[in-house]
C-alpha cells in the first residue's frame, strides 16, 4: 500500500492542476488585452490580476469602471459574481478547517474554480488524508495555475498596448463566457435558469450600471431552483 505524504500529495495536486493551464492561459491573455483597451497600463493590469485573481469578476468590474459606475456598484457587482467562492469555502471547511490560519488565509487568496474542483474530488477519493495532506494537495493544484494567470495577464497587456486603437476586442468577452457556460447546461433546471437569466437581462437592460445583470442572475437562480424542485417532485410521484 502506497503511503501518501504531504510532499507526494502536493505533487499529485500539481499533476491534477496542470491541464487547467489550457483554460487559464487564454482567459488571462484576453483579460490583459481588454484591460489595456479599457485604458489600464501594464502594471495596473497586472496589479488587478494579482489582487483579485477572479477572471469573471475582473471582467465585470472592468466593464463597470469603463462606464464610470460608482465604486460601490463596481464592488457589489464583482462580489455578486464571486459569491460562488463562499460556497466553495463552506465545502472545503470540513477538510481544511484544522490547518493553521496562515495556510487557510493563503488558500482563500489563491482559490479558483480549478483548485476547488481538483481538491474536492481528491478528498472524496482519499478519505484517510489528514488536513495537512489535503492542504498540500490544494496548494499543489494551484501551483501551475496562479503563475500562468499572472504571466499571461502581462502578455495580454503587452499585446493589447501594441494594437491599433481602432481594433476593438470587446466582442471576445461575451463569446468567452458563452463557451464556458454552454457545456455546463446539462439538465432542464440548468437550461431554464439560463433562459430566464437571458430574458431578464434583456428586459432589465435599461437599469443603469448593468445592475440588470444582478437582477437576471438572481431571477435565473430562482427559476432554476423551482424547476429542480418540480423535477424532484415528479421523480417521487
Amino acid at each position: 500500500m502506497t503511503v501518501t505524504t504531504p510532499h507526494s500529495a502536493y505533487w499529485e495536486g500539481v499533476r491534477d492542476g496542470l491541464p487547467f493551464i489550457l483554460v487559464v492561459a487564454p482567459f488571462a491573455l484576453l483579460f490583459g488585452v481588454v484591460a489595456t483597451e479599457a485604458g489600464l497600463n501594464v502594471w495596473e493590469t497586472l496589479a488587478f490580476s494579482v489582487v483579485v485573481i477572479a477572471g469573471a469578476a475582473q471582467f465585470t468590474a472592468l466593464q463597470l469602471m469603463q462606464e464610470n459606475a460608482p465604486t460601490v456598484i463596481v464592488l457589489a457587482s464583482a462580489l455578486a459574481v464571486n459569491l460562488r467562492m463562499a460556497m466553495y469555502s463552506a465545502s472545503l471547511t470540513p477538510h481544511l478547517g484544522a490547518t493553521p490560519l496562515w495556510q487557510r488565509a493563503l488558500a482563500a487568496y489563491v482559490m479558483v474554480d480549478q483548485s476547488y474542483a481538483c481538491s474536492i474530488l481528491a478528498y472524496e477519493r482519499n478519505h484517510d488524508w489528514t488536513p495537512r495532506q489535503k492542504m498540500a494537495f490544494y496548494f499543489g493544484a494551484v501551483t501551475p495555475v496562479i503563475p500562468v494567470w499572472y504571466a499571461m495577464t502581462v502578455a495580454g497587456a503587452l499585446i493589447g498596448s501594441s494594437m491599433p486603437a481602432g481594433l476593438a476586442l470587446d466582442f471576445a468577452v461575451p463569446i468567452t463566457f458563452i463557451a464556458m457556460i454552454a457545456p455546463a447546461l446539462r439538465t432542464l433546471a440548468h437550461k431554464a435558469a439560463a433562459i430566464a437569466s437571458v430574458v431578464l437581462a434583456l428586459g432589465f437592460a435599461f437599469v443603469p450600471f448593468n445592475l440588470g445583470l444582478i437582477i437576471a442572475g438572481i431571477g435565473g437562480m430562482m427559476v432554476g431552483a423551482q424547476v429542480e424542485l418540480w423535477m424532484e417532485r415528479r421523480v417521487r410521484a
